[in-house]
This record gives structure tokens, sequence and C-alpha cells, in this order.
């Protein structure tokens, strides 16, 4: 009988036990409520809290190097406006320099090797590129939307392919492992329909599949339908990212909305998390006609997501503002038209304090495959790009340092 009794005393210690620990566990933010439903087929996952790293994170970053700077006396590393970040299979870095209209390739140790690109609308020239990535190949594929087309250079920079604007936007494209590309939005552009009459019957798709000369074979994502095309334009901006099965995951600035994508463009998951902030439509813009003149005045909104990269084992890799920026923090792109005689010419400076280099309004939020919370890391710079090769994780400050600073994933 006095077994017996022990027995049930050291069960019921050992539950004691777990239930105290668990208790702890959720006081400390570790363990928070979650769910998970399903709606019409479709995985949503509403995350809340830190989850399950807790404030210990499970991974960590370990700073390699710093690749450029606005201050730096060596014009190979003077970066102005950089916009994108690639590795070929060499594991050799490629900046591509937008302001400078350059990409700059540096070996894996950061080493400067030649200059790729210059001013002008000619095979291999750019005019403000906006995106770049590097096929197995290494051939580079270049988004360049003020001259209208997608270059395709070999990996010394002469042309391979250059696939035109076919009245639809050039946007931001990677190439996938069968050689067809995925094209997201515009960068830089914004069409707006020039009467209430000549507005589209339905919104468009948010991505485009197209084969290697550039026909469309699929598009698909649903935008957010706010029955106001200034409203939706600006809603609707999101950013992408591709991983090494071809699976295709957008973020939402301006919305609470993480979604992954299988290769043919079915939607598999689609995520949110607590936010410390807003996102309600604070202001709703105006948009004024005055014949063939238009004057734009933009909404306001708070933002959420900066940029977005998935790692080698499928964790998705989302820069969150921790708080919205401060009036003194933020930053801007001028953008001027001007037409000649050799044709349209296009300026970019970046305005207010570009000065400021240290902030704590960001951190990286990882997902799991599932789009379920892992975590969150602080950070102390400002980021406007992330992007992941292997361990290897690059952030990007565009419009302050100009610089891109390597870590890598411990």
């Amino acid at each position: 009988m006095r077994k017996i009794k022990e027995a049930k005393f050291n069960r019921f210690t050992v539950v004691l036990i777990l239930l105290l620990f668990v208790i702890a566990l959720a006081a400390a933010g570790v363990l928070q409520a979650q769910k998970v439903e399903v709606v019409n087929g479709l995985r949503l996952v509403h995350n809340k809290g830190m989850r399950t790293w807790g404030k210990k994170p499970a991974v960590r970053l370990e700073p390699v190097r710093k690749l450029g700077d606005i201050d730096s006396t060596d014009p190979n590393t003077t970066f102005y406006l950089p916009a994108a970040v690639a590795l070929d299979s060499a594991g050799n870095i490629y900046v591509l320099d937008t302001g400078n209209n350059r990409i700059q390739k540096f070996s894996p140790d950061g080493k400067y090797l030649t200059t790729i690109g210059r001013m002008g609308q000619g095979p291999g020239e750019f005019n403000y590129p906006a995106w770049l990535d590097i096929d197995s190949t290494g051939n580079l594929y270049v988004t360049d939307p003020f001259n209208e087309r997608l270059q395709i250079l070999k990996p010394d920079g002469t042309e391979l392919k250059t696939i035109k604007s076919r009245g639809d936007r050039i946007g931001n494209t990677f190439v996938r492992t069968d050689g067809r590309l995925v094209m997201g939005p515009a960068a830089f552009t914004i069409r707006f329909a020039p009467s209430e009459e000549k507005k589209p019957a339905e919104l468009p798709r948010l991505v485009r599949i197209l084969d290697a000369d550039g026909n469309l074979v699929k598009d698909f994502g649903e935008m957010l339908d706010l029955k106001d095309e200034l409203l939706n334009n600006t809603m609707n901006q999101f950013l992408m990212t591709v991983d090494e099965k071809d699976n295709i995951y957008l973020t939402f600035p301006h919305q609470n909305r993480i979604e992954k994508y299988s290769a043919d463009g079915k939607l598999l998951w689609r995520a949110d998390r607590e936010l410390p902030y807003s996102l309600e439509i604070i202001d709703k813009g105006k948009i004024e006609r005055k014949g063939t003149g238009i004057s734009v005045m933009q909404p306001r909104v708070n933002r959420s997501s900066v940029a977005i990269a998935v790692d080698g084992k499928g964790r998705v890799w989302v820069v969150t503002l921790a708080r919205q920026l401060k009036k003194e923090e933020e930053v801007g792109i001028a953008m001027g038209m001007t037409m000649s005689p050799s044709g349209r010419q296009t300026t970019m400076k970046p305005y207010g304090n570009t000065d400021l280099r240290e902030t704590d309004a960001y951190k990286l939020e990882v997902f799991d495959p599932e789009g379920v919370k892992l975590g969150e890391i602080p950070l102390q710079q400002f980021v406007d790009g992330i992007f992941i090769y292997g361990d290897r994780l690059f952030l990007l400050d565009r419009m302050r340092g100009a610089s891109i600073q390597e870590f890598r994933i411990k």
C-alpha cells in the first residue's frame, strides 16, 4: 500500500512540476496562444507573442563584414542607392548599385573584382536598374524599368537576351530553377487610370510567371480591393522572394499579411502576427486631374514589413518595424524626369536625415516553413533589404549608409 501511495505522489509531483513549468513559460511570453485555422482549404496562421524562442533567439547573426559606405573614398565601394545583393555559385557577391547605374562584383571575402554596366539605353547599360538575380550558370537578370526591359547578361556583362515591356509593367524579377521568370511589382512606377471611365474592370493579379522569352504563363495573387484606385495602389504594395524549390513568398508593408505560394501559384498559407501599432488608414490621400495633368497626395498609413527572405531550411525572415519611425528618422527618394532629344532622363536623390546610422526601430521576425513564428531578433541599424544565400545573410541600408552588412547565421 505504501508503494502505491508513493507512486501516486510521484506522478502528482511530476504533473505539478510540468504545470508550473508551462505557467512560467507562458508568463515569460514564450508560450502564447496561437490560432491555426483552415478556411476554404487555406491554412491561416495567427501568431501571438514572442513564440518558441522567447527572449533568447535559437539562432544568432555573427557579423562578417561591411561592404560600401556613403563616405568611402574608394570609388568601387561608394554606392549610391544600392538596391539588391546577389551571389553566384562560387560565392562572389554582386551589388546592384542603382544610383551609379552599375553592378559591382566582389570576391567571397569582399575584395573588389570588376564593374558591370553604365548609364545608358544600349545593351549592358542601365537607367536606375531596380533588381538583380543570378541563375545557376552565372547569368545576370537585371530589372531595368525606366528602359522598359529586363536585361539578361552573361557573367562578363555582355548581352545575352533582352525582354522588352509589352505594355505591362516591368517588375522585380527572379529566375526559377526551370528558367521561367517570377515577376513582381514594378519599382518606382505607379500607373493611375486617367479617368474614372477607364478604370480596369478587375484588379490585376499580384505575381506573374513568364517563360524565358517573357510570355505570360500564369498570374496569381489577389489584391485587397478598397474601391479606390489610390488606396489600392498603396495598400497592395508587396515585397517578394523565391526559395530554392521555386516557392514564392510575399509580405505587405501596409497589411498584416505574409503569404506562401507553391511554384505553380497555389496559395499554401497566409500568416499574420501581433504588431504594436495599427495599420488602419490614417488618410485616404487624393488624386486631382486637370486636363492631361495629375497631382497625387499619397495615402497615410503605418508600415510594418520592410523586406523578406527565405533560408535553405525554409524559414521565412521578415524585416519588420518594431515601432514606427520618428520624424527625424524618415527618409525617402525624390524622383525627377525630363525629356530631351536623346530621350527620357531620370534622376533620383534621397531626402531626409540620411546622416543617422543606428536605430532600434527594426527587428527580424523568423517563421517556420508553415507560417508559425519562431521568434525575433532585434536590430540596431536601418534596413531596406534582406538577402540570404546559404548561411550568409545580408542587410541592405540603401538611403543612409549606402552599405551592405554581411552576417553568418549561427
